[in-house]
């Protein structure tokens, strides 16, 4: 059944959602604050800043009114980026309803709460938790808009929830969507990740090979699991989709904004040119510095984390941190591993 679905905001992944959802027969109206992007997606079909070379389908109309986008809207799709997210909700609230729900595809956290996307969303409609849900997996989005198989998953803490999101974007040619109710592990998850993909592109601009990077990313799995299951996470969440499925994808693909910009790091290019070239949200930048203090605050280990944090904020040389990360403590893998519950 076609639904009104309103998508905040035109970014890149914003961009390919919608296109999913116009494939499946909806009516996609995506909000942006730029008029010129509006009027591009309007009469061009094209969002070339974000996706270049990509027609849109024909049926995703862009406004920059929030009234006219959500005004008879059954589910609202937020991307904005995590530092805008508390804002753009609260542009939402006026034109909010308690027929709507709203699912969220941002991984990061509020840096100043500590809060993950789905909490600053509640907190700024004044609605339950069940009424929230959050997208998450490994799905670039020059890839869904070229409709090559991706699969996701979808978590609420109301599986009805879930699964209304999950008959929005399941499409049987290319876009398979499964649900979770472990909504605090799905967003961990996939926030965290974007901090291995940002060493494990530090890993490859230093020139260190696969090697390293396959030992980054099994004990930065080790390292986000620690943390999840310690703040209350079902264990099984990492070893899925949003977990593993992510991490992968975002650590070994140079469609990867965290993995690109660690790349830059690693070659020696200085933190703010990075971000000046990339021209969109390093998410993993932000998300770092809140891990470290979550990290601290769980009484958590979480090494590659901590070197990251030396090197983005306190100007650590990468080698170094590397060798602090190769030259700590001896351990035993299998013990390590019991000890964070994965058993």
């Amino acid at each position: 059944m076609s639904v009104k679905v309103a998508v905040f905001v035109a970014g890149s992944w914003g961009t390919a959602l919608s296109q999913v959802l116009a494939d499946n027969g909806n009516e996609v109206v995506v909000w942006t604050r730029n008029e010129a992007q509006a009027l591009e997606i309007n009469e061009r079909h094209s969002n070339e800043k974000y996706l270049p070379g990509v027609s849109l389908h024909a049926g995703i109309r862009a406004t920059t009114s929030m009234e006219a986008a959500m005004n008879g809207a059954a589910a609202c799709i937020i991307v904005a980026p995590s530092a805008a997210m508390r804002q753009v909700a609260a542009q939402m609230k006026p034109f909010w309803t308690d027929d709507m729900i709203a699912i969220h595809a941002t991984k990061g956290f509020e840096t100043e709460t500590l809060e993950r996307m789905s909490q600053v969303i509640e907190e700024e409609l004044l609605c339950g938790e069940d009424r929230i849900a959050v997208l998450s997996g490994p799905s670039h989005a020059e890839e869904v808009v070229r409709q090559c198989p991706t699969t996701v998953v979808i978590a609420s803490t109301s599986i009805q929830t879930a699964e209304r999101a999950q008959d929005l974007f399941m499409n049987e040619s290319y876009f398979r969507v499964y649900t979770n109710t472990d909504v605090l592990g799905v967003e961990l998850a996939g926030a965290l990740k974007n901090i291995i993909a940002l060493g494990a592109g530090l890993s490859d601009g230093l020139g260190f090979g696969d090697n390293a990077k396959a030992a980054l990313l099994t004990r930065g799995l080790a390292e986000i699991a620690r943390l999840g299951v310690e703040m209350g996470a079902n264990t099984v969440t990492f070893a899925g989709l949003a977990g593993v499925g992510d991490l992968v994808v975002t650590c070994t693909s140079t469609h990867s904004r965290n993995w690109r910009a660690g790349s830059m790091i690693g070659q020696g290019i200085p933190i703010p040119e990075v971000l000046e070239r990339m021209g969109m949200v390093v998410e993993g930048i932000r998300t770092t510095k809140a891990a470290f203090k979550l990290s601290d605050q769980y009484h958590v280990q979480m090494p590659i984390t901590e070197q990251l944090h030396h090197v983005l904020f306190e100007g650590l040389d990468p080698k170094t941190a590397v060798e602090s990360l190769m030259g700590r403590v001896r351990k035993n893998e299998i013990e390590e591993v019991a000890k964070s519950n994965w058993t």
